[in-house]
């Protein structure tokens, strides 16, 4: 019992706003901001990419046997 009040706790004060005597600026909001947008667009990319790269294979493959033909 006492190993699932230890985390609550801490849960209780990490998030308690009483407890947060700090200031959070415009840097640090700006910061957040760009971290948010960062991680968002790798996602973005990373997808594009697992997409993007098999189609473009598969679509080369599709074109040569029809350049094949039309050089006969």
């Amino acid at each position: 019992m006492q190993l699932v009040k230890v985390p609550i706790v801490l849960l209780v004060i990490a998030v308690w706003p009483e407890c947060a005597n700090a200031y959070m600026g415009p840097g640090l909001g700006a910061g957040t901001i760009g971290v948010i947008v960062g991680i968002v667009a790798s996602l973005l990319i990373a997808l594009f990419a697992i997409i993007w790269y098999p189609l473009k294979r598969l679509l080369k493959k599709k074109q040569k046997p029809e350049q094949k033909e039309n050089n006969n």
